[in-house]
């Protein structure tokens, strides 16, 4: 248990003012985490691509325990803890990050942070959405305005209508799990052989393409790991937080990130498709060549339909940081703002760069992640409290670890530096590693008061 006294100081009124979610109010497992969860791993824009990230190099086998290791990571480092201090506090992020970040810190870190990702997360979905709706309507000259079209429509319905999405998003998600399972119907019986030219056709070790595929999913879940405070929040007790985590990340990523990467594997072992062609590494891909142009235009559009459920849920997120941060400013100014730059990146193609986008995340969150790991570690498996200002320990620590996380990036552009492989999990070690060491430093400012507790 922690030692630590409090110190008479003033406590911001966001945290002040912060009311736990009371025990009456919550459900179960299967009613809350794990659905949100899994329906994140259920977009298209996750699964349909992942094969991109080592299944060449490593070969199907190593691919496959390469997406169960970071499944482990996802549930284990990134979600777990956030997800028990959201049950243990019932308090959101942005509260429950001031004992890392400090209570001013805080509304920055991890608070604004999370807000202004979400566009960076709009501008994916939009991306994403508008090219397979304009494949679906086979009209590429569509996707300019669909952009427009989609992040707006998103943001309107983000601000403004998210309980109206929340019961058709309850089905919306069926649709990519039949995409998934008619891919493994028509190809799965074909990626049995893929192993054994695998080896003939890697271009790199195995063990880099299993890293890169631990790296791409891991990055792809950063700020959902962080969120797990959000989602913990409305969970009963500690085994909802770990069955919500075992079924909503570890059997989703498993299954939807699976499933691709088979798909694709019996595709090439097929010679339907070419492991040299960039869209060779895709499933729809293999979808589009061996299904009838009627059939693979309604799976497209049915999955972009699927999809417009996140788009919305980034906006609402962002509405509530801005809110939050920003509170004297409109959240329609504020939305407003973050929507243009969301369908800017689309139009421009950066939201494609899906190894840009999940680097920059995992470098980010992944410091976050493991500098409350140790903080609620060292508070005695709880939390602590808001902290002064800024928080010295969790300051340094996400500085280091984002250095850390963004060198993949960064050695695109600047060959000399190191590209470090898994970024988003060695963002994570060393944002844990660094905490604990400043924490027996003394760099850490004084706890502000107590927890508030949570009513039954």
């Amino acid at each position: 248990m922690s030692t630590e006294t409090t110190t008479a100081a003033h406590v911001p009124d966001y945290i002040a003012s912060a009311k736990p979610n009371p025990l009456g109010n919550r459900a179960p497992w299967y009613k809350n985490t794990a659905p949100t969860y899994a329906g994140i791993f259920l977009w298209f824009a996750f699964w349909d691509p992942i094969s991109q990230n080592g299944l060449t190099q490593a070969g199907l086998l190593a691919s496959l325990v390469a997406i169960i290791i970071a499944a482990l990571i996802c549930h284990f480092l990134f979600y777990l803890v956030p997800g028990l201090l959201g049950q243990k506090t019932g308090l959101p992020l942005y509260v429950v990050g001031s004992s890392t970040f400090g209570a001013t810190g805080g509304l920055l870190m991890p608070g604004f942070l999370m807000g202004l990702l979400q566009f960076g997360w709009l501008g994916v979905n939009t991306y994403f959405s508008s090219q397979a709706l304009a494949s679906g309507l086979q009209s590429q000259a569509l996707f300019y305005p669909l952009c427009v079209l989609w992040a707006a429509g998103a943001a309107f319905v983000g601000l403004k209508g998210i309980q109206y999405v929340a019961k058709v998003a309850t089905y919306l998600p069926i649709i990519p799990l039949l995409v998934l399972l008619i891919g493994l119907v028509l190809f799965g019986g074909s990626a049995l052989s893929y192993t054994n030219s695998a080896a003939q056709e890697a271009s790199g070790s195995t063990l880099g393409g299993l890293l890169a595929m631990v790296g791409a999913i891991v990055g792809f879940f950063a700020t959902a790991g962080a969120a797990g405070v959000d989602f913990g929040m409305n969970s009963v007790d500690e085994k909802d937080v770990e069955k919500g985590g075992w079924v909503g990340i570890i059997a989703a990523i498993v299954v939807t990130a699976g499933i691709s990467v088979i798909v694709v594997a019996g595709a090439r072992a097929s010679g339907l498709v070419d492991a040299n062609v960039p869209d060779g590494h895709v499933m729809t891909n293999a979808l589009r060549l061996r299904l009838p142009g009627g059939v693979y235009s309604i799976i497209m559009i049915g999955l972009t339909l699927a999809a417009f459920p996140g788009a919305c849920f980034s906006s609402f997120i962002a509405a509530n940081s801005f809110k939050t941060v920003m509170p004297r400013v409109s959240p329609y100014i504020s939305v407003g703002i973050g929507t243009i730059v969301s369908i800017i990146l689309a139009i421009t193609g950066v939201a494609g760069k899906l190894p840009l986008v999940f680097g920059i995340i995992g470098a980010s969150f992944g410091p976050i992640c493991g500098a409350m790991a140790v903080d609620y570690l060292l508070a005695g498996r709880r939390w602590s409290g808001p902290r002064a200002g800024f928080n010295p320990a969790g300051w340094i620590a996400w500085g280091l670890g984002f250095l850390v996380g963004i060198l993949p990036a960064l050695h695109e552009r600047f060959p000399m530096l190191p590209p470090v492989p898994a970024a988003p999990v060695v963002a994570f070690i060393v944002g844990a590693v660094v905490y604990d060491l400043c924490a027996k430093l003394g760099l850490r400012s004084p706890i502000l008061a107590p927890p508030p507790p949570v009513e039954a």
